[in-house]
């Protein structure tokens, strides 16, 4: 009995608070939530602090896989342009794929190209295409600040992260917690079994068919940028916003 409890506990790896999953795994010692907290605090002190004086951002979700010879890959380049030529900021997740493609797109328009990247294990490099940067341990902060600073969302085909930052997206605005931001899904082949199932939701009643008007699908770059254009000015009168500019007492300059 005795070697049998030796040699479970000499096969036991300890769990530490460097662990980010240690935090997902119920209650911890006082000790360790003050220090999940402080690192939280932490992260959006950054995000604060490199996103703050960036201006209007319109963020592009999409999947990090695509290569850039992929049609998506092309077709999201051309968005980034479109965007800054609207005068917004093209703000990304920093990774590669369709990431890189819009921050590549923006930067080849001479726009502003920044991105909230998250630390991955097999996935840790931010593209090239980048003004600014900052990188996250959690998903929750990342996500937060991406939603923080945007005032319209680009979503390009990709799959259960972009889902999840779609969906997301469309329960913020559907219960109010956010403002009706445009929402742009590009690629007409690969959303519209998706565009069907929220048709189906609506006639379910687990939707309002208002909710359908969430969400414009196509795949023309000029009609996104429009689109986005317009609803961001009727509703946001973002020249009309105060602007705070950058102390350089605070370092921020």
């Amino acid at each position: 009995m005795v070697d049998e409890i030796h040699h479970e506990q000499s096969n036991h790896i300890p769990e530490t608070p460097s662990d980010d999953s240690y935090y997902l795994e119920g209650s911890k010692s006082r000790a360790s939530e003050l220090v999940f907290l402080l690192k939280v605090m932490w992260e959006f002190f950054q995000g604060f602090r490199v996103l703050h004086f960036i201006g209007p951002c319109i963020t592009v979700f999409g999947s990090a896989r695509f290569k850039e010879d992929h049609k998506y890959y092309k077709l999201t380049q051309d968005v980034g342009k479109a965007l800054v030529k609207k005068k917004f900021a093209v703000m990304t997740g920093g990774g590669p794929g369709i990431m890189e493609a819009a921050n590549r797109g923006a930067r080849e328009g001479s726009g502003q190209s920044v991105g909230a990247t998250i630390i991955l294990p097999l996935e840790n490099t931010p593209n090239p295409y980048m003004d600014k940067w900052v990188s996250f341990n959690y998903f929750f902060v990342r996500k937060y600040l991406l939603f923080k600073y945007s005032y319209g969302f680009v979503v390009m085909p990709g799959g259960v992260g972009t889902m999840d930052e779609l969906f997301e997206t469309l329960t913020l605005i559907q219960t109010k917690k956010i403002k009706d931001f445009p929402v742009v899904l590009m690629g007409v082949e690969f959303y519209t079994p998706l565009k069907n199932m929220l048709s189906a939701m609506a006639d379910a009643g687990t939707i309002d068919r208002s909710d359908l008007d969430l969400v414009l699908l196509t795949d023309s770059v000029e009609e996104a940028a429009n689109y986005i254009e317009k609803i961001v000015g009727e509703r946001f009168k973002l020249h009309k916003r105060y602007k705070i500019k950058p102390s350089k007492l605070l370092g921020e300059v």
